[in-house]
Protein backbone atom coordinates (compact mmCIF):
# COMPACT_ATOMS: atom_id res chain seq x y z
CA UNK A 1 0.00 0.00 0.00
CA UNK A 2 1.63 3.73 -1.15
CA UNK A 3 1.82 5.79 2.16
CA UNK A 4 -1.19 8.64 2.15
CA UNK A 5 -0.49 11.56 0.51
CA UNK A 6 -2.91 13.81 2.24
CA UNK A 7 -0.88 15.31 5.01
CA UNK A 8 -4.28 17.60 6.09
CA UNK A 9 -5.77 14.69 8.13
CA UNK A 10 -4.03 15.16 11.70
CA UNK A 11 -2.55 12.60 13.92
CA UNK A 12 -1.82 12.04 17.64
CA UNK A 13 1.82 13.80 18.25
CA UNK A 14 2.42 10.52 20.28
CA UNK A 15 1.63 6.72 19.86
CA UNK A 16 -1.76 6.22 20.55
CA UNK A 17 -3.50 2.80 21.12
CA UNK A 18 -6.88 1.95 18.79
CA UNK A 19 -8.78 -1.53 19.08
CA UNK A 20 -9.98 -3.24 16.26
CA UNK A 21 -12.78 -6.00 16.66
CA UNK A 22 -13.85 -8.14 13.81
CA UNK A 23 -14.05 -11.72 13.19
CA UNK A 24 -12.60 -10.96 9.72
CA UNK A 25 -8.69 -11.31 9.18
CA UNK A 26 -8.53 -9.27 6.47
CA UNK A 27 -10.53 -5.94 7.72
CA UNK A 28 -8.03 -6.36 11.00
CA UNK A 29 -4.97 -6.10 8.17
CA UNK A 30 -6.47 -3.48 6.36
CA UNK A 31 -7.53 -1.13 8.99
CA UNK A 32 -3.36 -1.79 10.35
CA UNK A 33 -2.00 -0.84 7.23
CA UNK A 34 -3.93 2.18 7.37
CA UNK A 35 -3.66 2.98 10.72
CA UNK A 36 0.31 2.00 10.52
CA UNK A 37 1.15 5.21 8.40
CA UNK A 38 0.39 7.57 11.32
CA UNK A 39 0.93 7.65 15.13
CA UNK A 40 -1.47 4.91 16.13
CA UNK A 41 -1.04 1.57 17.14
CA UNK A 42 -3.45 -1.20 16.39
CA UNK A 43 -4.55 -3.91 18.76
CA UNK A 44 -6.55 -6.72 17.17
CA UNK A 45 -9.58 -9.15 18.55
CA UNK A 46 -11.56 -11.37 16.93
CA UNK A 47 -14.83 -11.42 18.98
CA UNK A 48 -16.35 -9.45 21.47
CA UNK A 49 -15.15 -11.94 24.63
CA UNK A 50 -11.44 -10.92 23.31
CA UNK A 51 -12.13 -7.40 23.02
CA UNK A 52 -13.44 -7.07 26.37
CA UNK A 53 -10.25 -9.08 27.91
CA UNK A 54 -8.07 -6.09 26.47
CA UNK A 55 -9.89 -3.63 27.56
CA UNK A 56 -9.91 -4.65 30.82
CA UNK A 57 -6.42 -4.53 31.01
CA UNK A 58 -5.62 -0.99 29.07
CA UNK A 59 -7.34 2.25 28.70
CA UNK A 60 -8.52 2.37 24.80
CA UNK A 61 -9.61 6.11 23.57
CA UNK A 62 -11.21 4.28 19.97
CA UNK A 63 -12.95 1.19 20.15
CA UNK A 64 -13.42 0.06 15.69
CA UNK A 65 -15.71 -3.01 15.62
CA UNK A 66 -17.00 -5.20 13.07
CA UNK A 67 -20.96 -4.74 13.29
CA UNK A 68 -21.90 -8.41 13.96
CA UNK A 69 -19.38 -11.13 15.87
CA UNK A 70 -19.66 -14.70 16.34
CA UNK A 71 -20.81 -13.76 20.65
CA UNK A 72 -22.46 -10.59 20.45
CA UNK A 73 -22.50 -7.42 17.89
CA UNK A 74 -21.33 -3.74 18.76
CA UNK A 75 -24.36 -2.60 20.82
CA UNK A 76 -22.79 -5.42 23.45
CA UNK A 77 -19.86 -3.94 23.16
CA UNK A 78 -21.00 -0.44 23.74
CA UNK A 79 -23.44 -1.36 26.88
CA UNK A 80 -20.07 -3.02 28.16
CA UNK A 81 -17.58 -0.72 27.62
CA UNK A 82 -20.11 2.58 29.12
CA UNK A 83 -19.21 0.71 32.82
CA UNK A 84 -15.49 1.49 32.10
CA UNK A 85 -13.80 4.29 33.61
CA UNK A 86 -12.94 5.96 30.58
CA UNK A 87 -14.94 4.34 28.14
CA UNK A 88 -13.57 4.42 24.12
CA UNK A 89 -15.83 6.26 21.49
CA UNK A 90 -16.68 3.34 19.34
CA UNK A 91 -17.09 3.14 15.60
CA UNK A 92 -19.02 0.87 14.13
CA UNK A 93 -17.83 -0.42 10.61
CA UNK A 94 -19.85 -2.68 8.22
CA UNK A 95 -20.42 -3.46 4.30
CA UNK A 96 -24.29 -2.72 4.82
CA UNK A 97 -23.96 0.74 6.62
CA UNK A 98 -26.47 3.14 6.03
CA UNK A 99 -28.74 5.38 7.39
CA UNK A 100 -30.51 3.61 9.51
CA UNK A 101 -27.43 1.64 11.45
CA UNK A 102 -25.49 5.18 11.69
CA UNK A 103 -28.88 7.03 13.98
CA UNK A 104 -29.09 4.18 15.26
CA UNK A 105 -24.74 4.06 17.05
CA UNK A 106 -25.12 7.64 17.45
CA UNK A 107 -28.64 7.41 19.28
CA UNK A 108 -27.04 4.08 21.60
CA UNK A 109 -24.25 6.70 22.20
CA UNK A 110 -21.73 5.71 19.38
CA UNK A 111 -19.61 7.96 17.28
CA UNK A 112 -19.88 7.08 14.23
CA UNK A 113 -20.25 4.92 11.38
CA UNK A 114 -18.17 3.88 8.51
CA UNK A 115 -18.46 1.61 5.48
CA UNK A 116 -16.23 -1.71 4.28
CA UNK A 117 -13.54 -1.80 2.44
CA UNK A 118 -11.95 1.00 4.08
CA UNK A 119 -11.38 4.22 2.94
CA UNK A 120 -7.85 5.32 4.25
CA UNK A 121 -8.56 8.86 4.53
CA UNK A 122 -12.52 8.53 6.25
CA UNK A 123 -10.38 5.64 8.99
CA UNK A 124 -7.80 7.93 9.74
CA UNK A 125 -10.51 11.14 9.86
CA UNK A 126 -13.04 9.19 12.11
CA UNK A 127 -10.59 7.86 14.12
CA UNK A 128 -8.45 11.18 15.11
CA UNK A 129 -12.12 12.50 15.70
CA UNK A 130 -12.89 10.02 17.80
CA UNK A 131 -9.72 10.47 19.77
CA UNK A 132 -9.84 13.76 20.13
CA UNK A 133 -13.51 13.46 21.56
CA UNK A 134 -12.35 11.54 23.73
CA UNK A 135 -9.14 13.29 24.87
CA UNK A 136 -11.64 16.21 25.33
CA UNK A 137 -13.40 14.48 27.58
CA UNK A 138 -11.20 13.34 29.52
CA UNK A 139 -9.35 16.55 30.32
CA UNK A 140 -12.89 18.41 30.80
CA UNK A 141 -13.56 15.56 33.27
CA UNK A 142 -10.50 16.04 34.93
CA UNK A 143 -11.02 19.46 35.33
CA UNK A 144 -14.72 18.92 36.80
CA UNK A 145 -13.53 16.63 39.38
CA UNK A 146 -11.01 19.12 40.27
CA UNK A 147 -13.67 21.62 40.18
CA UNK A 148 -15.72 19.95 42.58
CA UNK A 149 -12.56 18.87 45.31
CA UNK A 150 -11.71 22.82 45.24
CA UNK A 151 -15.53 23.64 45.95
CA UNK A 152 -15.41 21.33 49.08
CA UNK A 153 -12.28 23.06 50.46
CA UNK A 154 -13.03 26.41 50.14
CA UNK A 155 -14.75 28.02 53.50
CA UNK A 156 -18.55 27.72 53.74
CA UNK A 157 -19.54 31.85 53.89
CA UNK A 158 -22.61 32.74 56.03
CA UNK A 159 -24.96 35.99 55.32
Amino acid sequence: MSGLSDKSIPSPEGTTTVLAVSPLPADRVRLREILSQRNWKLHEASDCGEALALLRDESVPVLLCERDHADGNWEDLLKATARLPDPPNLIVFSRLADESLWAKVLNLGGFDVLMTPFEPEEVLRITFAAWSRWEYDLVASTAKDAEAVDRRRMPAFRT
